[in-house]
């Protein structure tokens, strides 16, 4: 019982000092400072649906990447064979290599759009902040099973 009230204590202790995230230019910031995919992920795992969105986005701007460099690959290697060698050119490793490239295409669009919604959804979870004096406190009692309790959330 009394690890499940310290990590209970933790994570409310995490969320309750979060900052907002900030999405610009390609780039994810908080506080000014960039972050890096990692850090960013380590962030949003108090939030599994904006996580589960921003792994969503990463991964798909992997595989497009991989597929746009498999494609512009093929058609430079096919290029440079057509060029330096008696090699008919444009052969099936050039029609292929532009059928990547523009498979990708789909597979990159709406990447931007799938981690700016999980920054918003993360956002959108965080308490609002208000700047006080350090009165604005709240005091409740509590009663459940085990008995009466006191409750303050500042």
């Amino acid at each position: 019982m009394k690890q499940f009230l310290l990590i209970l204590a933790m994570l409310g202790f995490s969320i309750t000092f979060a900052q907002k995230l900030e999405y610009n230019n390609g780039k994810i910031y908080q506080d000014g400072e960039q972050l890096s995919s990692f850090e960013t992920k380590k962030v949003l795992a108090s939030d599994l649906k904006a996580l589960h969105l921003f792994k969503k986005a990463k991964t798909k701007e992997s595989l497009g990447g991989l597929i746009l460099g498999l494609g512009i690959g093929g058609t430079v290697a096919d290029l440079v064979m057509g060029l330096t060698s008696d090699v008919k050119y444009p052969s099936g490793i050039t029609y292929a290599g532009i059928g990547l490239m523009a498979v990708s295409i789909p597979i990159l669009s709406g990447r931007k759009k799938m981690v700016e919604k999980s920054i918003e959804i993360y956002n959108s979870g965080l308490p609002e902040q208000q700047k006080t004096l350090g009165d604005n406190f709240e005091l409740n009692i509590v009663n459940n099973s085990n008995g009466v309790g006191l409750r303050i959330n500042f």
